[in-house]
């Protein structure tokens, strides 16, 4: 079972908080809130209070075990821009950017699946050099050639 829990118009660019939602994505929730509490970024604060919640939630709202719950997805998307301007020299004005972002955790109760990769590649034989090689080694052997015989 899936349990949500989200924090809207974090006043953070969602860049800074995708750094730390990548070092607990997959993992489990307890070892993700371990993870947050020795995080030394400004974004693990809200991060690490959003994870709890989500937990308190699967435990009051779903009856569900908190030592079982696994961190299934977290996201950052930009939320609304603050803008403010800025002046600067010979009377000109800048506008700065004052991001938003709203943060979307889903905890599972289901381990994460090993992911599989799709591309499969033939073995090489034992001693069986690639095309591309060959053609060097042929190259290399026809300059020699060239130069002995000038």
């Amino acid at each position: 079972m899936d349990v949500k829990a989200s924090l809207r118009y974090l006043r953070m660019a969602p860049r800074k908080v995708r750094l730390v939602l990548g070092l607990i994505r997959g993992l489990p929730a307890g070892e993700a809130e371990v993870r947050l509490r020795f995080v030394r970024k400004d974004a693990a604060l809200p991060v690490l209070k959003l994870l709890k919640s989500a937990m308190a939630n699967a435990e009051h709202n779903f009856k569900l075990e908190a030592d079982k719950l696994y961190v299934k997805t977290a996201t950052a998307d930009g939320g609304p821009v603050l803008k403010r301007s800025r002046p600067r020299a010979m009377g000109r004005g800048v506008i700065i950017r004052k991001r938003t972002t709203h943060i979307n955790l889903i905890l599972s109760d289901e381990a994460p699946k090993a992911k599989v990769s799709k591309k499969k590649v033939a073995p090489k034989a034992v001693g069986q050099k690639s095309a591309k090689a060959k053609t060097v080694k042929a190259a290399k052997s026809q300059t020699t050639e060239q130069g002995a015989n000038a």
